[in-house]
């Protein structure tokens, strides 16, 4: 057995791995009872399966140039999936549409009164 074999074994099963993160996602997005819920289920197992699967990809693919490139897909990843999840969270709780009787923690209350103004679509 080469080298190359226990590098595509490797590759099979961080693929393999990152195809289930992938899926429990897209469960929790579905099943999940509220927004903030379903996005933590859509950023959490999803920038986590990416990573294993491009990961799969570097082993398989041993190539610099496209090494490269998957390295800013998962960077790009990873930083617009925190951004656009937490202008979603805040645009959510901003406009009332919170179910606050999901929530264990409500640290906003007290801020949200000292807010001269509601920012969003008018």
């Amino acid at each position: 057995m080469s080298w190359v074999d226990v590098m595509d074994g490797a590759s099979a099963v961080l693929l393999l791995a990152g195809s289930v993160f992938a899926l429990i996602a897209a469960i929790g997005v579905v099943r999940l009872p509220d927004l903030l819920s379903r996005m933590h289920a859509a950023t959490k197992p999803q920038v986590i399966g990416l990573m294993l699967v491009v990961s799969g990809l570097a082993l398989r693919l041993r190539d610099p140039s496209v090494l490269a490139m998957l390295f800013f897909v998962v960077l790009l990843q990873m930083g617009t999936s925190v951004v656009s999840s937490h202008m979603v969270a805040r645009a959510n709780y901003r406009t009332g549409r919170l179910r606050k009787d999901l929530l264990v923690l409500d640290e906003l209350t007290a801020e949200q009164k000292n807010w001269e103004d509601q920012r969003g679509a008018p």
